[in-house]
Parts: C-alpha cells; sequence; structure tokens
C-alpha cells in the first residue's frame, strides 16, 4: 500500500508541475519531467513483473522439451514449425539458445527437439506453453493434398540451479550412453557421446547428446532430470520421490492447449483462455503477444 501512495503522491506532483511548465513554455523543466516519468514507467513495470512473476522458478532459464504425436510425418513437421516458432520468439527477445537435443524425422520435420532458453524471466514467461499443441491445414505430406490434424507436446522445465537441485541417489539412476545421431560433427557421430538417463522411481527417462563429450551431456542430463523431479515434487507437495508419478497426457485429439488453424480460415485460439489471434503466420513466427506475459 506503501508503494501505491508514494507512485500516486509523485504521479500527482508531476502532473501539476507538467500544467505550470506547459503553460509557462519551460524547457527544462519540462525534460527533467519527461525524465521522471519514465523512471515512474520502469518503477511500475518492475513492479508488475514482481507480481506476475512470482514462483520459485519464474526468473530462470527455460528448458524446452518438443515431441511430434499424433500425425505421422505431418506431426514431425508440426513439431519442427513450434521449435522454430520459440526460437524466432527468444530471437526477437535477445535470449540466447542452447540446443540439447534434436532427432530428426524419417521423411520431415522432426521427432523430439530439447533446447534451452537463457534470458531474464523464460520460464515465468513459457511455462504456461506446457501442453499438447494442434494443427489443422492442407497437408503438403498428402498427394491428394487433403486437411489433415496433426499434434505435437511441448513440455517446459526451469533450469535447477545447483544449490536448488534436489540430491539425485545414484542407485535410482540407470546411465546408458549410445552414439548420437544426425548433425554434429565427426565427433558427435563416432563416438558413444550421448547419453540416457532413466529414473526408477518415476520412469521418467531424458537424454542429450548435442554437447561435444559424454561428460557433458550427463551433465546436461542430469540437470533436466532434475527440473523434472522438482516440478513434480512441488506439484505433489514435497510428497516422497518414490510416490512421484507425472500426469502425461496423450499428445492427441482432446488433450489440446491451443489450435493452430490453417484451413478452412485462419485462427489461433488458446482453449484455456479463449483469447484468439487471426493472424496465424504472424504467431509462427514467434510473436506470441496474444498469449503469453510478454
Amino acid at each position: 500500500m506503501e508503494f501505491v501512495e508514494q507512485q500516486t503522491k509523485i504521479i500527482d506532483e508531476t502532473r501539476e508541475l507538467l500544467k505550470l511548465a506547459t503553460a509557462e513554455e519551460d524547457a527544462a523543466t519540462l525534460s527533467d519531467i519527461k525524465k521522471t516519468s519514465a523512471a515512474v514507467a520502469a518503477t511500475l513495470t518492475r513492479k508488475e513483473r514482481e507480481l506476475l512473476f512470482n514462483g520459485p522458478h519464474d526468473q530462470s532459464n527455460a528448458i524446452v522439451m518438443i515431441q511430434a504425436g499424433a500425425g505421422g510425418t505431418d506431426a514431425q513437421d508440426w513439431a519442427m514449425m513450434l521449435e522454430r516458432m520459440y526460437l524466432r520468439l527468444a530471437e526477437s527477445r535477445g535470449w540466447k539458445s542452447h540446443l540439447l537435443e534434436r532427432q530428426i524425422g524419417e521423411e520431415a520435420g522432426i521427432k523430439h527437439s530439447t533446447f534451452e532458453l537463457k534470458g531474464n524471466y523464460a520460464y515465468g514467461i513459457l511455462k504456461q506453453e506446457h501442453g499438447v499443441h494442434r494443427l489443422v491445414r492442407l497437408s503438403p505430406f498428402n498427394a491428394d493434398n487433403l486437411r489433415q490434424t496433426s499434434f505435437a507436446g511441448v513440455e517446459i522445465l526451469p533450469k535447477i540451479t545447483f544449490q536448488e537441485a534436489m540430491p539425485l541417489d545414484t542407485k535410482d539412476l540407470v546411465i546408458d550412453t549410445f552414439r548420437a545421431s544426425g548433425a554434429g560433427g565427426q565427433h558427435v557421430n563416432k563416438t558413444s557421446s550421448a547419453v540416457r538417463i532413466h529414473h526408477l522411481p518415476t520412469g521418467i527417462i531424458v537424454s542429450c547428446q548435442n554437447e561435444r563429450s559424454q561428460a557433458q551431456n550427463k551433465e546436461q542430463a542430469l540437470s533436466i532430470l532434475r527440473a523434472k523431479l522438482q516440478i513434480l515434487a512441488e506439484q505433489a507437495h514435497a510428497e516422497q520421490l518414490s510416490e512421484l508419478k507425472g500426469v502425461a497426457h496423450e499428445v492427441a485429439w482432446g488433450n489440446q492447449i491451443r489450435s493452430y488453424i490453417l484451413h478452412p480460415y485462419t485462427l489461433v485460439k488458446d482453449h484455456r483462455t479463449g483469447q484468439e489471434e487471426t493472424d496465424v503466420h504472424k504467431v509462427l513466427d514467434g510473436d506470441l503477444q496474444a498469449f503469453l506475459p510478454l
């Protein structure tokens, strides 16, 4: 309440000063008023952000995991479109991106992709993107160019720092190494540097293959696993890890949080808020202003 009263007082005083400075054409005072107004606006923006992003991990970097769902090659192409959408969003905000794992589809698109987005409040901004995303369009992979519905799952995790991370019992982990696939250079493709970790109590499986060394891939995979377990623990109100079970929705019809329709009309609709945007291509180019607290 004290903050509101303080800012209200500054605004009221500035408003009165503006009237006098305008009437007297006092350029110096008008310049000072402009600086004061900018400072107040910055203070209010900062306070709004503090109130909006008050979750325990909202200031963290975000780990984005995209998985192609029902829809075959169209779904894999859709997963790649979503990957591009989030990377374009990151680029527009000045966030840095770091690819952790990516599996290419047989014909087109990707089967899944995991990457980290590094920027202020990245997790707080993106966490509501977690869920199933649905695309309706005329399929470019169908000889008859028929309408196709495709699905992809998006999982958003915070990048947990070492201090925040819960301890892991090595007896609960099965760690496998394998040869990485896809682009990545001679080292990536010729050595068993990729790492897959299976957490036995929860059944969670994570993997990383895009770093140069096995140790780096293991570190990244453990980081993702810790983030998953941290979120599960918070959702389950800190129940025992052995009792935690992740809620997995089928990446198919009926579970979508947002639909992107390219045919027979153009519309993006968020099914949780009812928010709509008719310029689908703008959204797919990374402009998520209508759906995110940017």
